[in-house]
């Protein structure tokens, strides 16, 4: 036996292990067999209750979907199919600006008229926080935006602003019916961007309630209609939700090695029999051309001021119905440099990838990367020199109409595929069960999938009350026991003491800003454990700021860019509703000192300059100070040995292995910050599992 089928007969023991005993049912449900009815095959009690949640959790994604369809069609000016998206009485709010009903929505897009020769239009539109209504029929969600703009003559500007949107399901298809934008900063590539209209920038209203972020689809009111669905049919259906969540794992995990110049470990991600075509580059083939490939970037590893960051965003997944296989697609912002080369430059590319599940872990493929806009730092992309119209193929028909998207006189690439057909004959391994014992496993099954949008939700939501300074409702999203780590301060434990330190650091909320820094958390991976009531969460932060006066003698929220990462984020299911259990912060992986200069303007900071000293340790002291946390902290302001600022390259800390290979990272920690320091802190000491760090199956890790 192969190691691989080896993993796979152990990961199957484990499970029927696990369901011989299992016996959870859902609140009010029995999962008694009915009687059989002729020669119809015998219905399951629950099977409707557990059809509605399939469809409850469908539609959540598809509301997501929606509006990152928007985003790709933005893209390339397709008016006509982004107006499909709306309802017929859809409404847009865009500032003070108020257009109804979709044919004067379609009207009012169209004035951007078509994509010029050299223009930019990429929007951004990332950082969901989407809340189903009780009766399953509309939606709510709040996103961040952030738009690269060019006419191809000379100007380049930014747009950034917040979303907050009402979807509705018209005529059993979802779509956009008000659609809120609030711009929050803006201004000409040249002198980068400020407050909009130099004002102070307002708290935009939640459409959500605290308990709201953790709760993303709310028990649904009265008995479940009757399903025409099978357990077949069912099963299917929460395969493919659970497949999306691995494949989207495995796309932004791949991001984050490209980041490092990780290419061991970007090789890893590939299937023997896969392709990488770039661009302008060619096209390269087998585990050697993917290495290729990732060394047109450069050598393995960052050498000191090196930034290769290349964020994702809007990505949709879409999985092959009864199949191993699965595309995505996405826009991908790429900040490159070097400090001490005094080199900078940006790339928007999109990317159309494909994936194979072999032995039941997903791999790449096939990835192929379509540059939109390559521009140095100092002259920007309003020429459009740089900018060429790339139209790599959708993956779905406009999901507003049905039909193929009207992609005007662009010429569409990846069409076809660059690597032979895919086996749908390896479907995993199957055991025989009772038919009520499946249904409770599809139910588990379920769960795990719901937890992930779940800590999608909570995750935003951080971001969101922080950016607002909205400390109450922010330490409500923890767990009555949960951990936070302030800025290069330490650790806070519980509830009270994370709100005290939010208070200390910074004082009370403020109804009007001055400026703001935003906190994008983005580009998630989510392992969600086996029972589907705890996840490791890692994401980017992606951290715009703003400010009315960006001259001011406090550069802090000078307009710009920076970076960190929060690689070791634990959430729990706690009396009903998904909070954090810990919260870590690694920053800043690079730095803007100002927008003339850009990332590479950095310089390495004095040798007798005095390290930073958060106030918090005179204020209000930390539970645990990061001085306390030995290795994990090395490098970090206020951690332990020498302090490493931008242009130094900061190590890089990941909570999980390499999700196909198990390739164990330089800096590999699995669990919480303060795990090792309070023993006590380990969610498996609450009754939680510990989720997966490397390869899995259903939850359960492949060792």
């Amino acid at each position: 036996m192969t190691a691989g089928k080896l993993g796979r007969a152990f990961v199957v023991l484990l499970l029927v292990l696990f369901f011989t005993g299992c016996n959870d049912t859902s609140k009010g449900e029995s999962v008694e067999p009915a009687l059989k009815s002729g020669g119809k095959e015998r219905r399951v009690e629950g099977l409707d209750n557990l059809a509605r949640s399939v469809e409850r959790l469908e539609s959540l994604r598809a509301v997501k979907d929606l509006q990152r369809h928007y985003a790709q069609y933005e893209q390339y000016s397709l008016w006509g199919d982004m107006a499909a998206l709306f309802a017929k009485d859809a409404r847009v709010e865009w500032g003070d600006e108020k257009i109804d009903g979709r044919d004067a929505i379609s009207d009012w897009l169209n004035e951007g008229g078509d994509l010029a020769p050299g223009a930019l239009n990429t929007e951004f539109i990332d950082e969901p926080l989407v809340n189903l209504s009780v009766d399953g029929d509309s939606a709510k969600g709040r996103w961040m935006s952030l738009a690269f703009k060019g006419d191809g003559q000379g100007r380049a500007w930014f747009e950034g602003g917040l979303y907050e949107n009402d979807y509705v399901r018209e005529d059993g298809v979802w779509k956009i019916a008000v659609m809120r934008y609030y711009p929050q900063y803006e201004g000409d590539y040249a002198e980068g961007w400020k407050n909009v209209g130099g004002e102070d920038i307002p708290i935009i209203p939640y459409h959500f309630t605290i308990d709201e972020t953790g709760v993303p689809i709310p028990e649904p009111e009265g008995d479940a209609p009757e399903s025409d669905a099978s357990l077949d049919s069912l099963e299917q259906r929460i395969a493919a939700m659970n497949d999306e969540d691995d494949v989207r794992n495995l796309q932004n995990a791949y991001g984050y090695y490209v980041d490092r110049k990780m290419w061991d470990d970007v090789v890893d991600l590939f299937a023997e029999d896969s392709a990488v075509e770039i661009a302008g580059a060619g096209v390269f083939k087998g585990p050697e051309g993917v290495r290729e490939a990732m060394e047109l970037m450069g050598p393995a590893g960052l050498g000191h001021g090196e930034l290769n960051e290349h964020p994702l965003f809007d990505t949709l997944v879409r999985v092959v119905p009864d199949g191993n296989e699965a595309e995505t697609r996405g826009i991908e912002l790429a900040m490159l440099g070097d400090a001490d080369e005094d080199a900078a430059s940006w790339k928007i590319s999109v990317y159309r990838n494909r994936f194979v599940k072999e032995g039941g872990i997903w791999k790449f493929k096939e990835m192929r990367l379509y540059p939109m806009m390559k521009a140095d730092y100092d002259e920007g992309w309003g020429s459009g020199e740089g900018v060429e119209h790339r139209f790599p193929a959708f993956l779905s028909p406009n999901p507003g109409t049905g039909s193929p998207v009207d992609v005007a006189d662009f010429m569409v690439v990846a069409k076809d595929d660059l690597t032979g057909t895919v086996d749908q004959s390896d479907s995993g391994e199957e055991t025989a069960q009772a038919p009520e014992d499946r249904l409770v496993d599809l139910r588990r099954r379920l769960k795990r999938s719901e937890a992930y949008d779940a800590v999608v939700n909570v995750s935003a939501a951080y971001g969101y009350y922080l950016d607002d300074f909205q400390w109450t409702k922010l330490s409500s999203i923890f767990a009555e026991d949960g951990n936070k780590q302030s800025p290069f301060a330490g650790f806070y434990l519980g509830q009270d003491r994370i709100m005290g330190a939010a208070n200390a650091m910074w004082g009370p909320p403020r109804e009007m800003r001055p400026a703001v820094s935003f906190h994008w958390r983005t580009q998630p991976v989510i392992h969600v454990s086996h029972d589907g009531r705890s996840a490791n969460l890692r994401t980017r932060l992606f951290q715009p700021r703003t400010s009315k006066d960006p001259d001011a003698p406090s550069r802090f929220y000078m307009g710009g860019l920076h970076g960190g990462m929060y690689p070791n984020d634990q959430l729990v299911l706690e009396n009903g509703v998904w909070r954090f259990w810990s919260l870590t912060i690694d920053e800043h992986y690079f730095a803007m000192p100002n927008w003339e200069d850009g990332w590479s303007g950095a310089e390495e900071p004095e040798a007798e300059a005095e390290p930073y000293r958060s106030p918090l340790l005179d204020k209000y002291p930390p539970d645990i100070l990061l001085t306390e946390l030995g290795e994990r902290q090395e490098g970090f302001r206020g951690g332990t040995g020498e302090t490493v600022d931008w242009p130094g390259i900061l190590p890089m800390w990941f909570h999980y292995r390499n999700p196909v290979s198990g390739r164990t990272p330089e800096h590999y920690w699995p669990d919480c910050v303060p795990c090792e320091k309070l023993s006590e802190a380990r969610l498996t000491e609450h009754g939680y599992e510990m989720p997966p760090t490397g390869p899995e199956i259903d939850g359960v890790e492949l060792r």
